[in-house]
């Protein structure tokens, strides 16, 4: 494969003793600015570096056949191998399904965190490993790792920390450490994250400044499925049979009809079809009488949620109460609370009940509620 004089530049800062002491480095690509400039700045650094797709869907968009072209140029550009893996079947399986079940029994589910947990990571893993060769592996995610050995924590004597610590992205307007709450230490052990220290704005004039084809290519706004199909109301169309219920208020008022629990969520207040003096809101669904119920905003409130299927990630599953920050939705900021471990409960995975310092609106299940310290993500589940 013919090296481009943009290669020639990179590898021409690199000394004669990193070449020597190269480490072999799996970069997942998805063909955007993001995770190619991962792989550039990884060569640019004396990684020996090699390119891997995940074929999701077939179809426009980051993951689908625009990606894989893209990302495949890119690597011929940088003069790497690449390789692409047909993951439509676990993709499928693991995301497709689940986002579907979820939305039948009522809830919103969180489609990227599901992709990450048993798709991407698991999917480049399993591909290292059986490499041999490649020890390690990289995404474009705006998030950090460190070894608790080499950061300050000894204000938190309350936690037990592991080995490695999950961090916020240094740009927390970009900060993507709230989807990889699924993460383990085998995982984190082995994983780079080059743009973890940068800032948006940078990653656009580093792509400028090493010539990268995807410098200039805009950023995806909506996760996969959205771009895949249109939008999310067409994913369930397609998945979800309609099946027609009621609008009810909580005072018991029926308001209006609606095809399926499935195109509503909890704190919803667009789209609802409905005529009400003031302003009304999604505030539960009822997955079996099939009943959308709304109430007025401040009848959203909620004190406390019920958290299941807890990841720790950065610390030691606690046995008692702990002080967290929590962030109950991607784009939400995190409000202090107190995590309590609950016993006997029905669920195989232990439970926690979350009371938060203020009461919360639109806590919604099926969302992951992500447990912070300050910059350090202590670990997450699933709002029940």
């Amino acid at each position: 494969m013919l090296r481009t004089q943009k290669v020639k530049k990179l590898e021409s800062c690199f000394s004669t003793n990193n070449k020597t002491k190269k480490k072999n480095i799996i970069v997942g690509l998805s063909g955007g600015v993001d995770s190619s400039l991962s792989a550039a700045l990884l060569i640019e650094n004396g990684w020996n570096v090699e390119g891997l797709t995940l074929w999701l869907m077939k179809g426009q968009g980051s993951c689908c056949s625009e990606g894989l072209v893209d990302a495949a140029g890119l690597c011929e550009d940088l003069g790497i191998n690449h390789k692409i893996i047909d993951s439509r079947e676990i993709f499928e399986r693991e995301v497709i399904k689940n986002t579907t079940e979820s939305y039948k029994k009522g809830f919103t589910p969180l489609p990227c965190s599901m992709c990450n947990k048993n798709v991407k990571f698991e999917e480049m893993l399993n591909y290292a490993i059986n490499k041999k060769e490649f020890t390690y592996i990289a995404t474009g995610h705006y998030a950090r790792i460190k070894k608790s050995s080499s950061t300050k924590i000894h204000n938190y004597k309350e936690y037990k920390f592991k080995e490695f610590l999950l961090l916020r992205g240094a740009d927390e307007n970009k900060d993507q450490s709230y989807f990889l709450y699924s993460l383990t230490q085998d995982v984190l052990s082995r994983l780079e994250f080059p743009l973890g220290e940068m800032k948006k704005e940078e990653t656009r004039k580093e792509a400028i400044r090493l010539g990268l084809r995807t410098a200039q290519k805009p950023e995806s706004q909506d996760l996969c499925l959205v771009e895949h199909y249109g939008s999310m109301q067409r994913f369930i169309d397609k998945h979800i049979e309609p099946k027609e219920g009621v609008i009810s208020h909580v005072n018991g008022q029926v308001l209006g009809k609606h095809l399926g629990i499935q195109h509503f969520t909890v704190g919803q207040r667009k789209g609802l079809g409905i005529a009400w003096p003031e302003p009304l809101y999604v505030k539960s669904l009822d997955r079996e009488k099939n009943i959308v119920y709304v109430a007025d905003k401040s009848d959203l409130l909620k004190k406390e949620a019920i958290i299941n299927k807890v990841n720790w990630v950065s610390i030691e599953e606690p046995n008692s109460d702990i002080e967290v920050e929590a962030q109950i939705r991607y784009r939400s900021r995190p409000v202090k609370g107190t995590l309590v471990p609950l016993k006997n409960t029905d669920d195989p995975t232990k439970s926690f009940k979350l009371i938060f310092e203020e009461s919360q609106s639109a806590v919604t299940p099926g969302q992951a509620a992500v447990f912070y310290r300050n910059q350090i993500l202590l670990g997450g589940g699933l709002i029940n």
